[in-house]
């Protein structure tokens, strides 16, 4: 009897091979996700605010058949605290999957059915066939290289994040120091200003 070989993945090591963290809304994150998926020749099969499904085929040689489903979901980020926060600065992370299925095209004969009277129909085989796509593996894709290139591409199709607003600009004001009268010295009469001079009187004759 054939024993199974035991077979334990290792999942849950990191989460960066999988997962990107955006500054950008939901939206802009799933639409970001579907151009990307349109611009690699995916066929896309369902697009959402919240998650984008596209496939891909592909045919290697004449004998081997693959599909990629590739799955991205977009979840918004809950800023710590909350508040206005969450509008001014939207964070979303963007988890991407893909799976790979695997087929192989075989042969099959055709049959056809004879009726003969009194024994019913006999199956006789004809030297005819059609080839006909067997899945024969599926696997979800792990390679690393695969999933940065896919945020690489992914990146560009977010819109560039809108320039913080403009603080006033301060002017500093200037105050002017306010003049205080000389403080007068004590057992000093203040100068009085002079009188006027007197017309002189001219002379009598």
């Amino acid at each position: 009897m054939e024993r199974t070989q035991a077979f334990t993945p290792n999942d849950f090591d990191g989460a960066d091979v999988h997962t990107r963290h955006l500054r950008a809304t939901q939206q802009d994150t799933c639409e970001a996700a579907r151009r990307a998926l349109l611009s690699q020749g995916y066929i896309v099969e369902s697009a959402s605010a919240d998650a984008v499904t596209g496939r891909k085929y592909y045919q290697p040689s004449s004998e081997v058949h693959y599909e990629v489903q590739m799955r991205v979901v977009c979840a918004a980020e809950i800023p710590a605290g909350g508040g206005a926060a969450s509008t001014n600065a939207p964070r979303t992370s963007a988890f991407a999957s893909a799976v790979q299925d695997r087929y192989v095209i075989k042969k099959v004969n055709n049959s056809a059915s004879v009726g003969v009277g009194g024994l019913g129909s006999l199956s006789l085989p004809v030297n005819a066939t059609d080839d006909t796509l067997v899945k024969v593996g599926s696997e979800t894709i792990s390679d690393a290289q695969f999933y940065a290139r896919f945020f690489d591409l992914f990146v560009r199709y977010l819109p560039a994040p809108a320039p913080p607003a403009a603080q006033p600009a301060t002017v500093p004001v200037q105050v002017q120091p306010v003049a205080q009268p000389q403080a007068q010295e004590e057992g000093v009469a203040p100068l009085s200003e002079p009188a006027p001079a007197a017309d002189p009187t001219p002379d009598s004759d």
